[in-house]
């Protein structure tokens, strides 16, 4: 799985952060995505996915490698 963000649509909701803390965190400074692993491993991925889907920006994405 491989994970594309677009911060520029990113409104700083956080809910990722809660859903998946290993694959992503938030800028300090106005809160938008910060994505820390752009191949989350095997164990990951329901997280991730649950937090793609959690985004109220629609900022995240996922896709099959």
């Amino acid at each position: 799985m491989r994970v594309i963000i677009d911060a520029d649509v990113c409104v700083g909701a956080g809910q990722c952060v809660l859903a998946a803390p290993e694959v992503f965190d938030q800028r300090d400074e106005d809160g938008i995505v910060v994505l820390l692993m752009e191949n989350p491993p095997a164990d990951l991925e329901e997280d991730t996915e649950h937090a793609a889907l959690l985004c109220p920006a629609l900022a995240i994405r996922t896709a099959d490698e």
